[in-house]
């Protein structure tokens, strides 16, 4: 009962500092206003995150937390690259939506990083990507398209906030989302036929032409690339 209590109470005040922020900006959150607030000492909030910056850290987690709860990840979606597109704009509308939390929780390189939303929120990207590398769209390795996709719209946001209103033209988050596509996708699959067969016979086919494996190893991944391919018939 004490602890659930506790916990409630270490919420309120996560939830009053995000309120501050959000309405007054980050100078605004001092463990005084917060406290007052949330309706709790101020001791307490020493003893519940440290001191401010902990606080701050755990208003970032909120802010994670909050923008998971708005992502739809479709384990199916008709077309990846599309379904691609529309997480980049969830993520780029939710951070419009939130300037002073967005501006929080990316501003530092490795704020709530740690956090269980923002690693529940990388699986549904990674989601996305490997469902655009099974498919055959994606242009570049998946570590890389998820260092593309993160930095392309974190940097659209940041960059939108930090312009006057009068230079915010819309046409750069749309120029950002296209080149992001493009760096990442590709416009037809890479293989005829998905799966691994499809992408066995493509690699199989373009082994001859390279030069960075021994006549041995060509070999060797030409008997296992003709497995794959057999055995897809046998399925069949």
């Amino acid at each position: 009962m004490e602890v659930a209590a506790r916990e409630t109470s270490r919420q309120r005040v996560v939830e009053a500092a995000a309120d501050l922020l959000a309405r007054e900006g980050r100078d605004a959150v001092t463990t005084r206003a917060v406290a007052a607030a949330a309706g709790v000492q101020a001791p307490a909030i020493y003893r519940w995150f440290g001191d401010k910056d902990g606080l701050l850290e755990a208003v970032a987690e909120y802010g994670y937390a909050t923008f998971l709860a708005a992502k739809h990840a479709d384990t199916r979606p008709q077309d990846p690259v599309e379904d691609l597109g529309t997480g980049w704009d969830l993520a780029v509308e939710f951070g419009l939506a939130n300037p002073e939390l967005y501006a929080l929780m990316y501003g530092e390189p490795k704020r709530g990083t740690n956090s269980a939303a923002f690693q529940a929120g990388m699986r549904i990207l990674l989601g996305r990507i490997h469902r655009l590398a099974t498919s055959g769209r994606l242009r570049v390795d998946e570590d890389l398209a998820a260092s593309l996709i993160h930095a392309t719209a974190r940097g659209a946001v940041l960059t939108w906030l930090s312009l006057p209103d009068d230079r915010r033209d819309p046409a750069l988050l749309t120029a950002m989302r296209e080149a992001m596509i493009s760096a990442v996708t590709l416009d037809k699959p890479a293989v005829r036929d998905p799966g691994p067969a499809g992408a066995a016979r493509a690699l199989r086919a373009l082994l001859p032409e390279q030069t960075t494996l021994s006549d041995a190893e060509q070999r060797l991944l030409g008997e296992w690339l003709d497995r794959l391919t057999t055995d897809r018939h046998k399925d069949c």
